[in-house]
């Protein structure tokens, strides 16, 4: 199963749609204001689904998984990670292996299967990924842990723009 998330170019906050192989929107996640990045996924029903919460006071960035208003894992950065992205997931034994530019990586479980591979699609006016994704009823969570990364990767990157 292919999903490609699309971040919206006019919007206040983080807001991105989420499109199936054939051009149908198929969730739509929603920046909040609140203290630190959070996005709400909903689904077409306009039903918030899920929701991805950076926390606040931690060592390294942390963002809290959330899955039908259940704590269901979290992501964050690595302290020392010096190839590759940097990321740990806490979730069902998943483990992310990838590029130096953390913009391609693939998730894989427990026993080192393929759950998912992100791409970045490159020539869009926005940020766009591909995800391949082995079984459809993981979909939601690839969604989840891909904008996290995302989140954290622009919080990043609007420290250095202000330094």
């Amino acid at each position: 199963m292919k999903l490609h998330i699309q971040q919206k170019i006019f919007s206040w906050f983080d807001s991105f749609n989420v499109y199936d192989d054939n051009g149908n929107k198929v969730y739509n996640i929603k920046g909040q204001l609140s203290w630190g990045k959070c996005v709400k996924i909903y689904d077409m029903q306009d039903n918030e689904i899920g929701m991805v919460k950076e926390k606040i006071i931690s060592i390294t960035p942390t963002y809290n998984i959330t899955y039908l208003n259940k704590h269901i894992g979290n992501i964050h950065r690595k302290m020392f990670k010096l190839i590759g992205p940097g990321y740990a997931i806490d979730y069902k034994g998943w483990k992310i292996d990838g590029d130096i530019l953390e913009w391609n990586y693939t998730i894989k479980d427990k026993n080192g299967n393929r759950v998912a591979k992100v791409s970045k699609e490159h020539l869009h006016l926005s940020d766009t990924y591909c995800m391949d994704i082995v079984n459809p009823e993981d979909a939601i969570f690839v969604v989840m842990f891909a904008v996290a990364i995302d989140a954290e990767k622009a919080s990043r990157k609007d420290k250095v723009d202000v330094d």
